[in-house]
């Protein structure tokens, strides 16, 4: 996906079932207390589901809470300042953070923002700090905040802060980063992770009070030992952001970012985007496993998955008088005594040889049940015997865990260049978690790549890539074709290789969710139409045309006759099939079936290949009810076995 917003849709519903602050069960002890845990466990919310969901995949406690992220941002005048793009840093950075409001709306909606302003004539916090002007308190975001910073976009926009707010140079970091940490604790709510982004083109703001530097140092130190990041979003300024001046000391670095402090500015609002969203983005496992070498050999890993698929939000049900999200239970009753019944009142039964199996809760979960979470090594194979046609979904990553197993590193680290240097890959048996079936996935090592600066673009670690099993793989008859001649075949070639193009996924958007996101944001944010969207999926048909010229024709010519007109075939079909005396299809008449029919059906277990019509009009004669083809099934087995 191209939009961080799609990278991240997917992360929407465990992050709204870990935040929600849910009474535990109660204790099973006497009859009594044991019903209310029955009727406890069967009316529980989606919140609760989802928590023990958490617990099955082993997710680390260090993620359950709401993400919060407080913008700080420098108001002096030196961030006025217009560069060579005609654009202040300031308007540059509330641009910024515009994107980021409006794509948390979508992608992640409850997660906690903030924005606050550093250097400021005015000021506005909780501590009654000068210089340090708190514009949003911690919150989740809406179209009224973004609004607001609508208000300081642009020219007008910096004339409108001058006014309003005003710029200081007597500002003190030490004050505004106190600030920012009481917003994190102001919030009631519990918080998983805590960030603090600093917006400055200031290399060194209190070169002329070492004071109020040592105070910052100590600051920035305190915040990191309660767990809250700081990240530097340097701007450009002339002659250069020198970060060993003064912020080397600040900004801290975060126990899942192995890479240093990029010390590159940023020019451009696509490059402060970039550097945003990488630092902005959840790197989440999957689960966390074990890997087993063999006998008394083994090491942690983290799973995680490097591609998803975006989709549109569902839709939330409303209360049509008040408009509050309404919440859906389901609830079983008895169909003869119409009586509420309770999750041991019920069990689950499988057809099997015209026999209805009946299973415990235990037993169904013990047929789920093949071996404990974990990856385990079978072998090994060379890399050329990993075919495309075996990719059956997307892949996913496994990189070391230390918190479980200490040294997983290492042995990853040994592995991992092994296989390199031998090229070949891991076949592994994979257990995601518990219940779940086992899959066999090929360990494919991926190497680090750096780019000129030395800054990692591609990690080290393995692809996971699940194999198929002999069911996956289909044989299909291809009826036969005429083959092509080898002018055919070169003239096509050409024309392949005319129309070639480095194909790039983050170069696409999804039009069909790109319009849905666009139209969301027009009608939160009042605006008269939604933001044009240009579809990146049309071919370019004049392009082409450019790029093949004559290679289109000379091809037809090659192929097909010289009186073929394509737009003709149809029509040309049509008129023979009327010339023939063909006649319109007529519906296909499905005659009913008697009693001994219908039992043999029954005797041989083919009920099933009936159509749906046939079965309900085998219902109908016998005044069964039904609308799903397994429900008139079972009707009319339950019918039978009785009579």
């Amino acid at each position: 996906c191209a939009e961080p917003v799609a990278a991240r849709l997917w992360e929407r519903k465990s992050e709204l079932c870990r935040s929600a602050d849910q009474e535990p069960p109660p204790a099973v002890g006497t009859s009594s207390e044991a019903d209310m845990s029955d009727w406890h466990s069967h009316f529980r919310n989606e919140y609760e589901d989802d928590q023990e969901e958490a617990e099955d995949n082993d997710e680390d406690v260090r993620y359950v809470g709401r993400d919060s992220l407080v913008f700080l941002i420098d108001a002096s005048e030196a961030m006025f300042e217009m560069n060579d793009e005609d654009i202040s840093a300031f308007d540059m950075t509330i641009q910024c953070v515009h994107k980021v409001y409006t794509s948390k709306i979508i992608s992640s909606d409850r997660d906690l923002l903030a924005v606050a302003f550093f250097g400021t004539e005015k000021h506005q916090n909780s501590v009654d700090f000068k210089h340090v002007y708190v514009l949003h308190d911690l919150d989740t975001p809406g179209a009224k905040r973004v609004l607001e910073l609508d208000q300081y976009e642009g020219e007008k926009g910096n004339k409108s802060f001058k006014e309003k707010i005003g710029h200081s140079a007597d500002g003190s970091l030490s004050d505004a980063l106190w600030v920012c940490s009481n917003l994190f604790s102001d919030v009631r709510l519990k918080l998983s992770h805590k960030r603090i982004m600093l917006f400055t083109n200031n290399d060194d703001p209190h070169t002329r009070d070492s004071s109020k530097a040592r105070m910052a140092r100590t600051k920035a130190s305190d915040l990191r030992e309660t767990g809250i990041v700081l990240d530097l979003m340097n701007l450009k300024k002339p002659g250069g952001f020198d970060t060993s001046l003064f912020y080397c000391d600040i900004v801290s670095v975060s126990e899942d970012e192995d890479a240093p402090v990029q010390s590159r500015e940023s020019a451009k609002l696509d490059d402060l985007l970039r550097k945003v969203w990488a630092k902005d983005y959840k790197k989440r496992a999957v689960t966390r496993l074990s890997l087993k070498l063999g006998e008394g050999v083994e090491f942690s890993v983290g799973v995680y998955n490097l591609i998803r698929g975006a989709r549109k939000p569902s839709a939330i049900r409303l209360d049509r008088e008040t408009n509050e999200p309404v919440k859906t239970k389901t609830r079983w009753f008895n169909g003869d005594t119409g009586s509420l019944l309770l999750p041991s009142d019920t069990r689950k039964a499988q057809v099997y040889g015209h026999k209805q199996i009946v299973l415990e809760k235990e037993e169904t979960e013990e047929l789920k049940r093949f071996d404990n979470p974990g990856l385990v090594l079978i072998g090994f194979k060379p890399l050329s015997l990993l075919k495309k046609h075996h990719h059956i979904r997307p892949s996913q990553f496994i990189y070391p865990e230390e918190t479980l197993i200490t040294g997983s590193t290492t042995l990853f680290s040994a592995l991992l260049t092994k296989c390199l240097e031998k090229e070949v890959f891991a076949v592994c048996r994979y257990t995601p978690r518990r219940n779940t079936p086992p899959r066999f996935v090929a360990m494919s090592p991926q190497e680090e790549e750096l780019d000129d600066q030395k800054v990692q673009t591609i990690p080290s670690g393995f692809h996971l890539i699940f194999l198929p099993y002999a069911d996956d793989i289909r044989s299909i008859p291809f009826t036969e074709k005429r083959m092509a001649n080898e002018d055919q075949i070169e003239k096509m070639k050409s024309v392949v290789q005319k129309l070639r193009f480095k194909y790039r996924p983050e170069s696409f958007e999804n039009p069909v969710i790109q319009q849905h996101f666009r139209s969301l944001e027009a009608l939160a944010l009042d605006l008269k139409e939604p933001e044009e969207m240009e579809d990146l999926t049309l071919p370019k048909n004049d392009v082409m045309d450019e790029r093949i010229g004559h290679l289109a024709e000379e091809f037809n010519e090659l192929v097909y006759p010289p009186d073929y007109n394509p737009d003709a075939k149809s029509h040309q079909k049509k008129r023979l099939g009327e010339a023939a005396g063909g006649a319109a299809k007529k519906p296909k008449v499905e005659l009913s079936l008697g009693e001994d029919e219908v039992r043999q059906y029954l005797q041989s277990g083919t009920l099933g290949k009936l159509t749906v019509p046939v079965l309900k009009d085998v219902c109908k004669q016998y005044g069964l009810r039904g609308s799903k083809k397994q429900e008139l099934i079972d009707a009319i087995t339950g019918h039978f076995a009785k009579n």
